[in-house]
């Protein structure tokens, strides 16, 4: 098997039968080691050959779940909300009676929406340069969430591609209504608008001069670092002269504006960091800096803030793919990733359905994801699951009355 790209049939159904870790999945879902109603009345939806949708299937066990997979043999599959009913008895029901109950609390960061400031890259393609703005978006947005809101059970899972997800775990996060995860959702959210649109950042009171909201000032913080090695080093976003009249058209200045266009016109190879220094020590010359310092710092969040997919989030019915399925264009796995690790992560480097299919014949008989480079990334689900289980066993102790 030489191209590792390949997700054919017969490659996923060897995967699915002898690598898929079903119960790792059903253990965190269930939040316990035996069947409750957040696994057998979760809705899982199936993408088969010929791009057919199949939607509301619903078991009892892990075991059933591999067995119909197997049968099935998807080039995917998705993972939505627990029903007030078992999903497969849909028909059956009244549709009053068939609701969203519980959901994770889910996030998707995709590096399309960064194709405004990268350009290393561009629409589906992906390299660890580019990756930065992924790293970047699931630091600030792993703080707020742990600090701001207190979630404590966060799974990031590289998207196979291009992208990242989240899955929130936490008994609050699972409650939460539509409603609520919209307010949430749009608490978080900072970078708004269209391409037609120059300044997406409008966060300020009093037409943008008021100071920034408490929320993002732990945000700023962490992008400060982040975007001269990432914006002006790596990516050298204002190399180009579309590149900076997109930044000039973000400073309320004009004098500023007229002088940094004359003088990069005349010296169009200066780098970014330069062209950025040229900038700072024009408003450091200004006697009231204050409008100036927030339309920089408004500049560091439009372009390393995170890109949040609201419309994944919003919705308890919102299906999302399982972790570690397979891209169908990558032949790469969906794999966890620690938030901690985010700078050394290579999308590059996440193993192919087909590397370990090859490393499960080396191990010989009998072997399984243990035996493979899967194997780190199974643990990372599997101790993320232990502290769910933790805190469930706590709370029932907690529960008990004498």
């Amino acid at each position: 098997m030489s191209d590792d790209t390949s997700t054919s049939p017969e490659v996923m159904l060897q995967f699915y039968r002898m690598l898929y870790p079903f119960k790792s999945i059903f253990t965190w879902l269930n939040h316990e080691h035996t069947p409750t109603r957040l696994f057998t009345h979760r809705e899982f939806a199936f993408t088969i050959q010929g791009d057919v949708y199949l939607r509301y299937h619903s078991f009892n066990t892990a075991e059933d779940l591999k067995k119909q997979v197997c049968a099935l043999n998807p080039t995917r599959f998705e993972i939505g909300p627990m029903y007030s009913a078992k999903p497969r008895d849909k028909k059956t029901v009244r549709p009053a009676a068939f609701t969203p109950q519980k959901r994770e609390l889910v996030f998707d960061i995709d590096m399309t929406d960064y194709d405004g400031v990268r350009t290393c890259c561009s629409a589906a393609d992906i390299c660890s340069r580019c990756w930065g703005f992924i790293a970047a978006a699931v630091k600030v947005l792993h703080a707020a969430l742990v600090d701001q809101f207190g979630f404590r059970h966060l799974l990031w899972v590289y998207s196979g591609r291009r992208g990242i997800h989240l899955w929130i775990s936490d008994p609050e996060a699972m409650d939460l209504t539509d409603d609520q995860r919209r307010a949430l959702v749009s608490a978080l959210t900072v970078v708004e608008g269209g391409k037609e649109m120059v300044k997406k950042v409008n966060v300020r009171q009093s037409n943008n001069k008021g100071p920034l909201p408490p929320s993002l000032w732990g945000a700023l913080d962490v992008l400060r670092f982040v975007f001269e090695p990432l914006v002006l080093d790596d990516q050298e976003c204002f190399a180009s002269q579309e590149g900076w009249e997109t930044l000039l058209q973000l400073i309320p200045d004009r004098p500023i504006v007229d002088t940094l266009r004359a003088k990069w016109s005349q010296d169009p190879q200066r780098p970014s960091t330069q062209k950025w220094s040229d900038l700072k020590g024009l408003i450091n010359k200004r006697a009231d800096q204050t409008r100036l310092t927030a339309a920089l710092e408004d500049i560091i969040l439009q372009y390393t803030y995170p890109r949040i997919d609201a419309e994944v989030s919003k919705h308890r019915n919102h299906l999302l793919k399982a972790p570690f399925c397979v891209h169908p264009k990558t032949g790469r796995v969906c794999v966890p990733v620690d938030p901690a690790n985010m700078d050394r992560f290579d999308p590059r480097g996440v193993p192919t359905v087909a590397q370990l299919l090859r490393e499960l014949d080396g191990a010989g008989d009998g072997a399984d994801w243990e035996k493979t480079s899967l194997k780190p990334y199974v643990d990372l689900l599997d101790n993320h699951t232990m502290r769910i289980l933790e805190e469930v066993r706590r709370n029932k102790r907690s529960n008990i009355s004498w």
